[in-house]
């Protein structure tokens, strides 16, 4: 059986940012970006996308023939079908030990970064069964009814000082098919916590998002 397969889940249709998967960032296509890294991660044994944009399929077949494709079924394509739904159709197609998930939209994401994560789990296996990306905050939040969550408003500590709250960022995942289908989510009981810079872990979302990555890809590049 296959040591570690990534999936790369990515969809045609996008609700915020129209056509971003296959949209031109720093001069290529978005997905381009993130399989380039995935290929880059010695861990890694095979790379499967799960698509339904025909844009992102022919450009696999001529970029990148290694990487094996999934055409996702109609009854997955919908706007509200959850993303553990689609891993569970997806896993079962190629089985493996432990599946590492990502995002076209997190073209920032280094492949050193996704190798120490895949080491610290497989390091850490089984008393932790799963690992997901975190973003470190260390500012004051509050509630939508103004109340305040990880300080004391009359208090005014240095937020350096604050006790840190992390944001799952969705850029790396690591489960078993195991516990996907026990939990039917990629968290499991014992996850471990990777946390990566903010500027690395960025997420394209929003318009803003885009104009972002594409600004920092270009400061990468321009450094090489």
């Amino acid at each position: 059986m296959t040591k570690l397969t990534a999936l790369v889940p990515m969809r045609h249709h996008s609700q915020r940012v129209p056509g971003k998967n296959y949209r031109p960032l720093a001069g290529k296509p978005l997905y381009q970006h993130i399989i380039e890294t995935l290929l880059a991660v010695p861990e890694i044994d095979r790379i499967v996308v799960d698509t339904d944009s025909d844009p992102v399929l022919n450009g696999l077949r001529e970029c990148f023939p290694q990487v094996q494709t999934i055409v996702r079924p109609q009854h997955l394509r919908a706007d509200d079908i959850p993303m553990n739904e689609i891993l569970i159709h997806d896993t079962a197609q190629f089985p493996a030990e432990f599946y590492l998930q990502t995002h076209s939209t997190n073209p920032l994401l280094k492949a050193e970064t996704i190798s120490r994560a895949i080491q610290l789990l497989i390091a850490n296996y089984p008393q932790h069964d799963s690992l997901f990306s975190v973003t470190r905050w260390q500012t004051r939040f509050y509630d939508q009814d103004g109340n305040a969550i990880n300080h004391n408003p009359r208090e005014l500590i240095q937020t350096q000082d604050l006790p840190p709250l992390y944001e799952e960022n969705s850029c790396i995942y690591i489960f078993t098919r195991a516990n996907l289908l026990k939990h039917r989510h990629r968290i499991g009981d014992r996850p471990l916590m990777f946390e990566i810079p903010r500027l690395e872990a960025v997420d394209i979302d929003e318009e803003s998002d885009f104009q972002l990555a594409d600004i920092l890809m270009r400061m990468r590049l321009e450094t090489k």
